[in-house]
Order: structure tokens, then sequence, then C-alpha cells
């Protein structure tokens, strides 16, 4: 069979008796419908999540009985959010060298190297493995880490809050993807209150990259509030706890960002590539879209400034958001930041 047949991914691991799942992991850890995975393959819609103007995935597959065999792909997009369709090609050309159309996934030593020598393939970084991971496992019912029972027993307080040395951040991930199981959801909660600095940043960064149930997103604004009220506010905490909101439901997610972007002293650049790197759903309400630009504005880093909003206006969600504050009658600093943008983007083309 050549290999000129295959123009696609799915079509290859369709013909090869797949199954597969495909994860998002540039911004959120997240799973991607196979239908609309395959309506971006064919150029029908741009790739909902772009992250610096590539689409970051993870493609798990195996066959009947088999463990999966995973790929994570960096695949470039043109300016409309498309995949580029050559990459896609010269990817499945690597792949079709390596493991064969059959996708045979005991490739030797030598077949495995050529595999992982191409220019596709990026290793995400330990928070988001452990979270994917996680996730994996429980939506292929297989079973948690080894690290799983004795991180809830922890979370439960028994162990004592500063024993926190021996859990690992798998664990963590293995709890927040198991959420809806046992009793994890409340073990979250109560600990969200007494976990030392250490385990709770882990904790977040592992809720930042999940569906969170309405009580234990409460639990997490009302930790917000207080911070944000302290005389001496701690950004980094902030910064954490709003991309873990990030998955709390619209309304809740929209109220925290109101009140964070209300209260300019907070809206450190920290905080701004928080909210744009996780919680950008909240941005599809033009009000908080303009006030997000305008406290970006604020900061006067217009490297930054082009930065976040060309990834923003990237995401089909956000595109005519976008698009509407950049031409509306905005406040002065919001519109001296984008005629720099404009000159800047002038300067590039």
């Amino acid at each position: 069979m050549s290999m000129d047949k295959f123009h696609t991914l799915t079509e290859l691991l369709d013909n090869a008796g797949c199954q597969y799942t495909i994860f998002d992991l540039g911004r959120r850890v997240c799973e991607i419908d196979i239908n609309q995975f395959k309506a971006v393959e064919d150029n029908r819609q741009p790739y909902p999540w772009p992250l610096q103007q590539h689409a970051h995935l993870s493609i798990s597959f195996w066959q009947q009985g088999n463990p999966p065999w995973i790929w994570f792909l960096r695949l470039p997009l043109d300016e409309r959010g498309l995949l580029k369709q050559a990459a896609v090609g010269d990817f499945i050309k690597y792949v079709i060298e390596a493991m064969g159309a059959t996708l045979n996934t005991t490739p030797t030593e030598e077949e495995q190297e050529k595999l992982s020598a191409n220019p596709y393939t990026f290793k995400p970084n330990d928070d988001k493995m452990a979270i994917f991971h996680a996730q994996l496992r429980q939506q292929l019912s297989l079973p948690a880490s080894q690290y799983y029972e004795h991180t809830q027993h922890y979370l439960s307080g028994e162990l004592g809050w500063e024993k926190w040395q021996s859990v690992g951040l798998q664990g963590l991930a293995d709890v927040c993807a198991r959420m809806k199981q046992e009793n994890n959801s409340t073990l979250l909660r109560k600990a969200l209150t007494n976990l030392p600095m250490t385990p709770l940043y882990a904790l977040l960064g592992c809720l930042e990259h999940c569906e969170l149930p309405d009580n234990l997103g409460e639990r997490l604004a009302e930790r917000l509030e207080q911070e944000n009220q302290q005389p001496e506010p701690d950004l980094f905490l902030i910064s954490a706890l709003i991309r873990a909101i990030s998955g709390s439901n619209s309304q809740l997610l929209s109220q925290q960002l109101k009140a964070l972007l209300a209260i300019p002293t907070l809206c450190h650049p920290e905080i701004l590539v928080a909210i744009a790197g996780r919680c950008w759903n909240g941005l599809a309400d033009t009000d908080i879209a303009s006030q997000f630009l305008l406290r970006l504005a604020e900061t006067e880093d217009q490297a930054l400034f082009n930065q976040l909003f060309a990834d923003l206006v990237m995401l089909p969600i956000l595109r005519g958001i976008m698009l509407q504050v950049l031409h509306s009658d905005a406040n002065p600093a919001l519109i001296s930041a984008i005629t720099k943008l404009q000159q800047h983007a002038r300067g590039q083309a």
C-alpha cells in the first residue's frame, strides 16, 4: 500500500485497526472529540486551542488487547488556524517508515529512534504529563498509579499536613482525574484550606486541567477572594488560583475574572499570562475581554501585549471578540497599545 494513500493521521489509524484518543496539551490538558479532530484534519475548521500558532497534541492508540502507544505532536498552523497539511504528510511519512502502515507498535530500537528524530514531536512538561497520564488511564479504565492511595490518605489529613514530602505529583494528578470517584472531590475541597504551600501549588497545577464540580470551584474562589484582599497579596498564588478556576462553571469564572481585573495592582503580567493561557473561555465576554486588554496595555510591556493578543486572536472562540475590541473606541492606553500592535504587524508583513 502506498504512503500517498494517507492524508490524515486518523485515516492511518483507522486503516491499521487502532482505537485511539486525542488530547490537547497546549493550553489545558483536555480531550478532543474525534469527529472534531477529523474536521480539523480536513481543514473544515480551525484547530480549537492553538498555542503559539501550533497544535500541541497527544494521540494515544492501541490495537485490541495491547497497551497504548503515544505520540506527542507539535504541528504548525497557518494564520487562519488551519493545520498545515504538508507537516502532517511529512509526519505520516516518518511513521510509515518506522512502524509500517499497519502501525506495528513493537518497532525495533532503530525504528523507534528514527521515529523520535522527527521535527514534530515534543515533550510536555512534568505537570502536563502527570495530569495527562492520570486522565488517560482514568478514561481507558486502567488503574491509577501506585501513588494514588497514599495521596488519598494524605489528603484526608490523617497523616499530618506537614508530611507532604512523600506525596508524588502523579498521585495528586490521579486524585484530580478521578474526582468524580470515591470521596475524592470532598477530600480535595477540604484539603485546599489546610495544605502547606508546596503541595498546594502542585495541586492547583493539576486542577487547572480539570472540570470542577461547583462546590470545589466555590472553595477555590473563596481562597482567591481572601488572597485578593490581603494587604500584600501573593501574586503567584493568585495566578495559580485563577488558573485552577479555569475549569469551573462559566458564571463563577466570569465573576472571578471581573473582580481580579477591577483591581489594577493585581494585574501583574504573571496574572495576565495565567488568564490568557488558561482562562480564555472567560474572555468570550466582550466587557471582560476589553478590560483584560486594557490591563495588559497598562503594563506598558508592548512585546507582551503583542504576544498575548496574537495568541488570543488565533482562538476560534475569541477571534471575533478580539477584533471587535481592536476596532472599538477604547481607553487611550488601549488605543495606544493597539496602534503599536498594528505598526508591529505592518513592520513584520
